[in-house]
């Protein structure tokens, strides 16, 4: 029963997917240096974090300079400098993001790259199903959550997580505070609420940019977008974490469909 594969492209399309949705099953796995500074091939039970270079140098330069900017994504930017940024990455240069680039070109960078992929992070055959989760409540809302992002492509599900992070360390730093002096630390006033309604629209997409009645919502469906972004900001750690119980179940079910697969995966545990 053993199997002598070392690549998950050697594997057919069925087990391929089956392992794939394992991306998700060890919480370690979700440390943002689980494989920093490390390129490797997609191997058996895969552990690579898909996320496009853009999306994290720009959360990283946001992290380290703009967590006290008053107004950051709503306060205008330069379409100049931003184009550039754009164009650079887009050439595929590796783009070195410090103190010297203004906060708001980078924040505008990133509301951009998010609006404009070609299919949306929460892909839009999702975009009804995610929406119908703001008429839930408690834990029926968070459970029916955490099986939707399930579905997500693994490339969807980390560079959504690294983007949820990102806006929930913004959004602790929304109130002013002051240091060990007494000196006041100003806050940036983007609550997760703010930030909902500044990024909802460019993550949970109904039509593609560009697209006749793409930028036209109703009420109701920008008041759902924003709801569902808070409650995936809020709980983004719980919801991208897989149960031990599910776990379990996924390995049963492995077992009887694919038991060479599972021996193997259990044999490297």
């Amino acid at each position: 029963g053993a199997m002598s594969v070392d690549s998950i492209t050697d594997l057919s399309d069925n087990a391929s997917k089956l392992l794939e949705a394992l991306q998700l099953s060890h919480p370690h796995e979700l440390d943002p240096r689980r494989s920093r500074g490390k390129k490797k091939p997609l191997s058996l039970n895969p552990i690579t974090w898909q996320v496009p270079r853009i999306v994290d140098r720009c959360c990283t330069h946001l992290e380290t300079h703009g967590l006290q900017t008053v107004g950051i994504f709503r306060v205008g930017s330069s379409k100049k400098r931003v184009q550039q940024l754009r164009e650079e990455f887009d050439r595929g240069l590796d783009v070195f993001l410090d103190e010297h680039q203004s906060v708001h070109d980078v924040a505008a960078l990133l509301k951009e790259f998010l609006r404009d992929m070609p299919d949306s992070l929460i892909p839009r055959e999702l975009y009804g199903a995610f929406l119908s989760t703001a008429t839930m409540e408690g834990r029926a809302q968070l459970d029916t959550l955490q099986l939707l992002l399930f579905l997500l492509p693994p490339c969807h599900s980390d560079t959504l997580l690294r983007l949820l992070r990102f806006l929930a360390e913004v959004a602790r730093h929304a109130e002013s505070s002051w240091d060990p002096e007494g000196h006041e630390i100003p806050g940036n006033k983007m609550t997760m609420s703010n930030l909902a309604t500044v990024f909802g629209p460019n993550i949970l997409q109904k039509e593609k940019p560009g697209e006749k009645d793409a930028g036209a919502l109703n009420f109701e469906d920008s008041a759902a977008i924003i709801l569902v972004l808070q409650r995936l900001i809020e709980h983004h750690h719980s919801l991208f974490m897989v149960s031990p119980e599910m776990q379990c179940d996924v390995l049963r079910r492995l077992f009887q469909t694919d038991p060479d697969v599972i021996e193997y995966l259990l044999r490297r545990k």
